[in-house]
């Protein structure tokens, strides 16, 4: 079941986030796996941005893959990922983790993301 959350912001601007747009851009080998919840508060202010950026990027739909959780945060693969917050957005490249977003970061989830995967590729 997608996240309604997770429908782009109308008048979130690519054209001011050209760099981090680009750079999600390039990751076309990833795919982002967002922990969220249409009832949570930080999701609805957090992730229409998110989504927006990936809309930005031509990020297909196939490389992002919603698990919604429940009040108590229980859902599909919330052990197995650790999860404890939400949103939580982890980017992984052929089942390795490369970046991972959890809520109480000071940045927008994309651009936090963008930053962690160009550290990420710089480091290989």
């Amino acid at each position: 079941m997608p996240l309604e959350t997770m429908e782009p912001n109308p008048i979130w601007s690519a054209e001011a986030h050209e760099d981090t747009v680009e750079t999600l851009r390039q990751f076309d080998d990833v795919t982002y796996k967002i922990w969220g919840g249409d009832w949570c508060g930080d999701c609805r202010s957090q992730l229409p941005d998110f989504a927006a950026a990936l809309d930005a990027a031509d990020v297909p739909a196939d490389r992002i893959e919603h698990y919604p959780v429940d009040q108590d945060k229980q859902g599909a693969d919330v052990a197995e990922y650790d999860i404890e917050y939400i949103p939580t957005v982890v980017v992984e490249r052929d089942g390795e983790e490369l970046a991972r977003f959890v809520e109480e970061e000071n940045e927008p989830i994309a651009v936090y993301l963008a930053k962690r995967l160009e550290s990420a590729e710089a480091s290989v």
